[in-house]
């Protein structure tokens, strides 16, 4: 059975990855405003972040269920 402190530890890691992905997102929509030459380097540096941001989290929701 999963424990309650286990399931808020996979929320605060679903929450802080929401956080974090929005934060990306926001920042390259400015970015790209500033700099519409630069689209795609942003872009698709925004993309690899976003993915990174979305293991750590897989990997935080694990280890919160796990334990």
């Amino acid at each position: 059975m999963i424990g309650s402190i286990s399931v808020v530890g996979a929320g605060l890691a679903a929450i802080g990855a929401g956080i974090g992905i929005g934060f990306i997102g926001g920042k390259a929509m400015e970015a790209i405003a500033r700099q519409p030459e630069a689209h795609g380097k942003i872009q698709s540096s925004a993309l690899i972040f976003a993915a990174l941001i979305e293991a750590i989290a897989l990997f935080a929701i694990v280890v919160a269920l796990i334990s």
